[in-house]
């Protein structure tokens, strides 16, 4: 019930507010991203293959099966399935075009093809991309094994790193609280 000398919101305040719980909502779901991210259970190494084999299958043009190959794949290197889950999302449908464009030019680079000339341009559909030939999808898939190979080595040794640290920053609070609780 509103008090009788409050004024009415006016518009710019209610848009204030509908923002700020926007805010706090995206926030929210950081927070609990990042708790469960820390509450991941597992060895840091498997942690760190899960999050590789997502990084690797992310990398490829396989639009709704990224996430199947890249659990598959940690499943054969004995990683964290929902690591591998969350690795595919370095490609998602805002970062798809230069992705696959920059793959697409490793390829040329790797098969030191031609530059052949792609109307890229007026792609609407994957079957429009068929299109285009085996000797383009060929030279994509190369720069896709190549461009992956690099960045799961990478988040391999970056999670690593990262998982370790928080694991040991974890550590070090609950020593801490035990020492408080003795003083």
């Amino acid at each position: 019930m509103p008090r009788p000398n409050s004024p009415a919101p006016t518009i710019d305040s209610v848009k204030q507010l509908q923002e700020l719980k926007a805010r706090n909502r995206w926030r929210r779901q950081l927070r609990y991203f990042y708790h469960r991210f820390v509450r991941i259970q597992g060895k840091p190494e498997a942690i760190a293959r899960g999050l590789a084999a997502g990084v690797f299958a992310g990398w490829f043009p396989l639009f709704g099966l990224q996430i199947i190959l890249g659990i598959a794949i940690a499943t054969a290197v004995r990683g964290n399935k929902i690591m591998a889950a969350a690795g595919t999302w370095v490609s998602n449908p805002f970062t798809y075009v230069p992705i696959y464009a920059f793959n697409f030019q490793v390829g040329q680079w790797v098969l030191r093809s031609g530059q052949e000339s792609y109307g890229f341009g007026g792609l609407q559909s994957w079957q429009e991309v068929m299109s285009l030939g085996a000797d383009f999808l060929f030279t994509l898939v190369v720069g896709c094994f190549v461009v992956g190979i690099v960045g799961a080595i990478v988040s391999y040794f970056a999670g690593l790193r990262i998982v370790r640290y928080v694991r040991q920053q974890q550590q070090l609070r609950r020593c801490q609280k035990r020492l408080k609780k003795q003083l």
